[in-house]
C-alpha cells in the first residue's frame, strides 16, 4: 500500500514541477515556497518517525532530517524577508501538502518494523524526487543569485539525505 503512494509523489512532483518549467516556469516566489514546504513534509515525517519507532538508526535519521530540514528552512525564511519576498502558495506546493497527509496517514497505520521500513523506503523515495526538482527545475528556474545558491546548498545536503535514507532501507532489510 505504502509503495503504491510514493511513485504517485514523485509522478506528482514531478509532473507538477514540470508543468511549470513548460508553460510559465515557477518564479522565485513559488520556488521558495515549494522548496520550503518539501522541508516541513520531511520534518513532519520525521518527527513522525520519532514518535513511533524505536529503531536505532531510524531514530538517528529521523534526528537528522529534523535538524537539518529547520536549519534550511530557517535560512529560506531569513532570505526571503531580506529580499522582502513574499512565498507564494501554488499548485505544486498544494499538490505536495495533499500527497503528504496521504503518505502520513498510511504511516500512522503502521507499527514496528513495519513502519521503520516503510519510512526509511519513503524517505528513499521522496529525497530522490526533490533532489531532481531541485537540479532540473527548481535551482535552474531561479533568478535570484542568493535563492540559487541557497537551493545548491540545500540539494549537497539533500543527496546526503538520500544516501543516508539508504543505507538505512539496507540496515532495516
Amino acid at each position: 500500500m505504502l509503495m503504491r503512494g510514493t511513485p504517485a509523489l514523485a509522478a506528482l512532483v514531478l509532473s507538477a514541477v514540470a508543468v511549470g518549467a513548460q508553460g510559465a516556469k515557477p518564479n522565485d516566489a513559488q520556488i521558495a515556497h515549494i522548496a520550503y514546504t518539501a522541508g516541513q513534509i520531511d520534518i513532519k515525517a520525521a518527527e513522525l518517525a520519532l514518535q513511533k519507532s524505536k529503531n536505532k538508526e531510524v531514530r538517528a535519521f529521523a534526528e537528522d532530517m529534523v535538524r537539518d530540514h529547520k536549519a534550511v528552512n530557517e535560512k529560506a525564511l531569513g532570505l526571503v524577508k531580506k529580499l522582502h519576498v513574499t512565498p507564494e502558495d501554488n499548485d505544486t506546493s498544494k499538490s505536495l501538502v495533499k500527497q503528504a497527509d496521504e503518505k502520513e496517514a498510511s504511516l500512522k497505520k503502521l507499527n514496528g518494523a513495519a513502519f521503520d521500513k516503510a519510512y526509511a523506503e519513503n524517505e528513499v523515495s521522496y529525497h530522490k524526487t526533490v533532489n531532481d526538482a531541485l537540479e532540473n527545475t527548481l535551482i535552474p528556474s531561479a533568478s535570484n543569485p542568493e535563492l540559487k545558491d541557497l537551493l545548491r546548498t540545500g540539494l549537497k545536503i539533500f543527496q546526503g539525505h538520500e544516501q543516508h535514507a539508504e543505507h538505512v532501507v539496507q540496515v532495516l532489510k
